[in-house]
């Protein structure tokens, strides 16, 4: 997208205002939008989100500079050091601790600065004014000039304190008039002070300027020629240097605006506590806890826009428009990486080449345009564009409405064989009836409080929603007759019509709810089938690997226990019998789990005994064992045993990932992606070993990793409840878990 149509669409869904606010943050003002694979660039974020550092000053345009350069020309110092302020900014970056920021750290060390552009910078101080001891004559002309003017205040001072100039002062003050210190006198002071006249007051006053001065301020002038002409034998050496490194300037320059976009960013989401989310290519759009940026106080959404197209209808001034505006401005705002207020870590949002936003009424009396025909140009234009994420508000505006159902029917039906996502608003209740029949249409109804005759600026997904136009101009102040012969006009069949249509879309929707229910309930039990028949297939592979492994292992003991015999020396025989016993020691013994709570029916294991828990009383298991005798065992002498269906063929198995499970987990500098999978996986075998309680370290820093964490504990199903730990455990740093 180009950028007056980026500008352009802002200002279609209100966010030019935010956009502005965005821009607050950036060091230097370039567009908003960012080049490159975003990928790379939210990586480059999320390493900065959990580092301490101060963002850039403010630095000017250096294109200009840049192209002065290449043409031979003469930098002036104020311009030299708006290159010395990126260069200090990289040199303080650098001494920044990235060790923990795989892609900053790589893309820092990448930056060599040239000594001598490093030498001209310390030449500088924070302030752009040149550092003494640098320039020794620039030093010494600078004393001289702050001594003359300690003697022209000195001289000026004498001249106060003569008796006879005291009646013509009209205050005690010196006053600057064309850069010369003045005393502002009365009439008559020529008699007693020599001096030109520079100025007049409002009130008939002189400014004075006493010829004493004069020659104090020749020797000034002076001194300031000089400096100029140092000055400029300064600037040309710099420009010099800075022609010679062109190259790197101007790369470095770039590399600047690319920190600076990221920067800016990452301050925005802190100062106001926003969230980022990256598109996916999957072409779904999942809102939560989502409010449009402009709204004052928001009432946040959820919305799921997983299909094809979203049909948006219901009463008048229902917040309909401003739902349109608020699902193109979620991805446009993620298109671009710009972080707003929104629960990320339950939406998603689809990345899209092209989004357009048809709202405004396109008529234009210069033009001779009606508002049908501006727009068709619209969507002439549209209907050629791949990737697309189209938004139209009052989709039958402009002409006859059974008109414009049927030919906005063909042309929905045209955008969803392109592949294109469209959001719609409309009072149309045909053509939303049409497209309810469509399986990749989803329908979202702006709701009315009947009972207060007023809209609630929420939303019901699955249904048509009725229009309420009498209601909303009751409350508008239209006359309680002129809407009474109104319904009488409409009549009750219209009225029951669109009942029927609104119930029946109603009904629709549920029914596919519940059938999108079954499928997902169907597949999510075949996958975990395939999963179980995956284990199975994983243990019973471990099992006849061990089999291979032992048999081996016996097959050498045996050999060479016959070596042994052979022999017919008892010390031998001894000594091979003393060798296989240390092996046999030697080999891996499955690590009983103290903690596994066992119930009556598990299949369990003491010895070389099986059978089947009857009954368990205190920490005593009485157990039905598979010779058919009962017997009492302490349960801390018990296993679990596999399930057996063929006795002839008894396994015993493990899960020895759970066995080894430690009671805590530390996830001190993962990136939160990685985190939340270390994290499922953690308690999933911490729930498999039997454990009531564990540690989850994740730190302090600034604040997200441990967020991340505590959403995620808050909506596990198995966690019953979650505190910080015990300050010998990691206090604020960690959680105390409770299954």
């Amino acid at each position: 997208m180009l950028q007056k149509d980026i500008e352009g669409l802002c200002n279609k869904l209100d966010l030019a205002e935010f956009v502005n606010k965005f821009s607050d943050f950036f060091a230097r003002i370039t567009p908003f939008y960012i080049a490159g694979d975003i990928t790379i660039l939210k990586q480059f974020i999320d390493e900065l989100e959990v580092v301490q550092f101060i963002p850039p000053k403010q630095v000017s345009n250096l294109d200009s500079a840049l192209v002065h350069i290449k043409k031979l020309g003469i930098l002036k110092l104020d311009s030299i050091f708006e290159f010395i302020k990126i260069i200090k900014y990289f040199l303080y970056l650098k001494r920044i601790n990235f060790s923990h920021s795989k892609h900053i750290s790589s893309w820092l060390s990448n930056i060599n600065i040239p000594n001598d552009i490093i030498n001209i910078t310390k030449s500088f101080d924070d302030d752009g004014k040149i550092n003494n001891g640098i320039y020794p004559k620039l030093d010494s002309l600078n004393s001289n000039i702050t001594s003359l003017k300690a003697e022209i205040k000195k001289s000026i001072n004498k001249i106060l304190q003569k008796d006879r100039i005291l009646p013509y002062l009209v205050d005690k003050q010196t006053h600057l008039i064309d850069s010369k210190e003045c005393l502002l006198l009365k009439a008559g002071f020529n008699k007693y002070l020599d001096g030109r006249i520079l100025e007049r007051s409002n009130a008939g006053y002189f400014y004075v300027f006493p010829a004493t001065l004069q020659s104090l301020y020749d020797r000034l002038d002076k001194l300031y020629v000089e400096i100029e002409i140092l000055i400029y034998e300064i600037e040309t050496n710099i420009s010099k240097v800075f022609l010679k490194n062109h190259a790197f300037l101007k790369y470095i320059n770039g590399e600047f605006d690319k920190f600076d976009s990221i920067q800016a960013r990452v301050m925005f989401a802190k100062a106001f506590d926003y969230s980022f989310i990256l598109p996916n290519n999957k072409g779904d759009i999942v809102l939560c806890d989502f409010a449009h940026p402009a709204l004052t106080n928001p009432i946040f959404s959820n919305i799921d826009f997983s299909k094809q197209i979203l049909i948006i209808t219901g009463v008048n001034a229902g917040g309909k428009t401003m739902l349109l505006k608020s699902i193109l401005s979620a991805v446009l705002l993620a298109k671009y990486l710009i972080p707003f207020k929104i629960n990320a870590l339950k939406s998603k949002i689809a990345n899209f080449k092209n989004i357009y936003a048809v709202i405004n009424d396109p008529q234009n009396s210069k033009n001779d345009i009606s508002t049908f025909a501006g727009r068709m140009i619209e969507f002439k234009n549209i209907l050629s564009q791949e990737r697309l994420l189209l938004g139209i508000d009052e989709i039958e505006l402009g002409t006859d409405a059974n008109e414009a159902s049927a030919l906005y029917f063909s042309i929905l039906k045209y955008l969803q064989n392109k592949g294109a996502k469209v959001v719609i608003t409309t009072h149309h209740k045909q053509l939303a009836s049409m497209m309810a029949k469509n399986p990749n249409v989803e329908l979202i109804s702006a709701l009315y409080d009947e009972n207060a005759r007023i809209p609630t600026y929420k939303f019901l997904q699955g249904c048509i929603g009725k229009s309420y136009a009498f209601e909303s101009a009751m409350r508008y102040g239209i006359p309680i007759n002129i809407i009474n012969d109104a319904k009488a006009l409409y009549g009750d069949n219209l009225e029951n019509l669109n009942e029927l249509i609104e119930q029946t879309s109603l009904l629709q929707a549920k029914l596919r709810q519940k059938e999108d229910r079954l499928d997902k309930l169907i597949k999510s039990n075949e996958n975990k089938n395939n999963e179980l028949n995956e284990l199975i297939s994983k243990q019973n592979l471990e099992l006849n690997n061990k089999k291979i492994e032992l048999e081996n292992i016996y097959n050498i003991a045996l050999k060479d226990l016959k070596t042994a015999i052979k022999t017919n020396n008892t010390k031998t025989m001894q000594q091979t019998l003393n060798r296989q016993n240390e092996l046999l020691k030697s080999l891996p013994k499955p690590e009983i789990n103290k903690n596994i709570k066992f119930e009556v029916g598990n299949r369990v294991q003491s010895g070389k005994s099986s059978g089947v828990i009857a009954n368990i009383s205190n920490d005593m298991a009485l157990v039905d064992l598979d010779n058919g005798r009962k017997m009492k065992i302490h349960i801390s002498k018990l296993r679990l045993g596999a399930v057996i269906k063929d006795r002839k063929k008894q396994n015993i198995s493990f899960n020895l990932d759970a066995l080894h499970c430690l009671p805590s987990l530390d996830l001190h500098g993962k990136r939160v992606d990685e985190a939340l999978i270390l994290l499922d996986d953690y308690i999933s075998k911490c729930l498999m070993a039997g454990y009531d309680e564990v540690i989850i370290k994740h730190g302090i820093g600034s604040g997200v990793l441990s967020k991340v964490v505590k959403e995620f504990l808050e909506n596990h199903k198995k966690v019953k409840s979650f505190s910080d730990a015990p300050f010998k455990n990691g206090g604020f740093g960690a959680k105390l878990v409770r299954f």
